[in-house]
């Protein structure tokens, strides 16, 4: 089954890195990464840019929104994600306490739907 990891970070902890923690960090990321495509469980990685670059749209009653930044005023704001096949949440959830940059923010696990539901979104 898939399973989407959202990586949760405060750009602030990365800012306050000094090149060599940050060259670690980075390091033992691509080995992980790695590590789960040559054992076949990772679909997909990739960072996003800061959450500064990014615009959060919505429509509510006709009327397009368009907002500079991420909607929610939270510290840790989403970094990245990596999309992976694993045989079970309990597994997902092992695969992304190993995500180095789970030390110093957080990753949301969710099992991915195989499609949109015909009778109700969430069920």
């Amino acid at each position: 089954m898939k399973y989407l990891c959202l990586a949760y970070e405060e750009e602030a902890k990365f800012h306050a890195m000094s090149q060599s923690e940050w060259d670690q960090l980075r390091e033992e990321t691509l080995a992980y990464v790695d590590s789960l495509r040559e054992r076949g469980q990772l679909i997909a990685a990739e960072p996003l840019k800061s959450a500064r670059t990014a615009s959060t749209v919505r429509i509510r009653n006709g009327k397009e929104s368009i907002t500079d930044g991420p909607f929610a005023e939270t510290k840790e704001q989403l970094g990245g994600f990596f999309l992976i096949d694993a045989a079970s949440m309990d597994e997902a959830i092992e695969l992304a306490l190993k995500w180095p940059s789970a030390r110093i923010g957080s990753i949301e696990v969710r099992p991915v739907e195989p499609e949109l539901r015909e009778e109700r979104r969430y069920g």
